[in-house]
């Protein structure tokens, strides 16, 4: 069943007291898993669920959610931007659960997790990163976009990609200057819990080696990067899932 989360402490460029949080949760033991999902994904992809069904097989608490203008939560996706989805994550963390949490952040939701361990440092507790994509609107698109692209998105204000899904991905100049103000990876990133990063080598999202930057500017000594090198950036393979999870577990199991 999916749940509505009323946004009422909004932060303050939101003026819509309706906006709302779609979320899927499970009550259990500690510390609460929270997955942050990619961008233009939902709560109820492949990896989202998988590891929500571990967790109610062995009694753990679990939240997955929508960010604003994702899925099932209200908002438009071309109005959102990196600080407010970081935010989302904070919202879902202070109003649904109590106590230490473990982030899951997938592409773009190990940026948004990034930024929620830095808003709450004495609750995350641990992250889990997939093929994780901080900086990726400087890093991966803007650096990388001719500049024609760049021209519309300063010019007009919004540049329409190509999707291979039903419509084109909405980047608004809003979201680009955003994410600049926001990136993490020019800067020591002060986390000291234990941090478990997945790459898959034929991601062609994001390159295998960009995990490198974020090994490299993260305070934490306990730390881990493994390369799948036959994984793309899904990462949703069935023995994917397996070593994920088995991640997973033994960072549950170390609080």
């Amino acid at each position: 069943m999916t749940n509505l989360l009323s946004i009422l402490d909004a932060p303050p460029h939101l003026t819509e007291a309706t906006e709302k949080i779609a979320y899927k949760m499970s009550d259990g033991t500690g510390p609460t898993i929270i997955w942050c999902g990619g961008l233009n994904s939902d709560m109820d992809g492949s990896k989202a669920t998988h590891f929500h069904n571990w967790a109610d097989s062995v009694g753990r608490g679990y939240i997955r959610f929508d960010y604003y203008g994702h899925g099932a939560s209200s908002g438009l996706f071309g109005e959102g931007t990196i600080s407010r989805w970081g935010q989302d994550v904070v919202t879902v963390m202070d109003a649904l659960c109590d106590g230490d949490v473990i982030l899951i952040g997938s592409s773009m939701g190990g940026w948004s997790s990034m930024l929620a361990a830095r808003a709450r440092p004495e609750r995350v507790k641990a992250l889990l990163l997939i093929n994780p994509a901080p900086d990726f609107t400087e890093k991966l698109m803007w650096a990388n976009w001719p500049d024609e692209v760049k021209n519309n998105i300063l010019t007009k204000g919004v540049h329409f990609e190509p999707s291979e899904y039903d419509a084109p991905y909405e980047y608004r100049r809003t979201l680009i200057e955003d994410g600049r103000a926001h990136q993490l990876l020019d800067a020591p990133f002060d986390f000291r819990g234990p941090v478990r990063i997945f790459q898959g080598g034929q991601d062609v999202v994001v390159p295998p080696d960009y995990s490198r930057q974020i090994v490299d500017v993260v305070t934490s000594t306990d730390m881990a990067c493994t390369l799948i090198k036959s994984g793309d950036h899904s990462l949703s393979r069935p023995e994917d899932l397996a070593l994920m999870t088995q991640s997973l577990a033994a960072l549950c199991q170390s609080f």
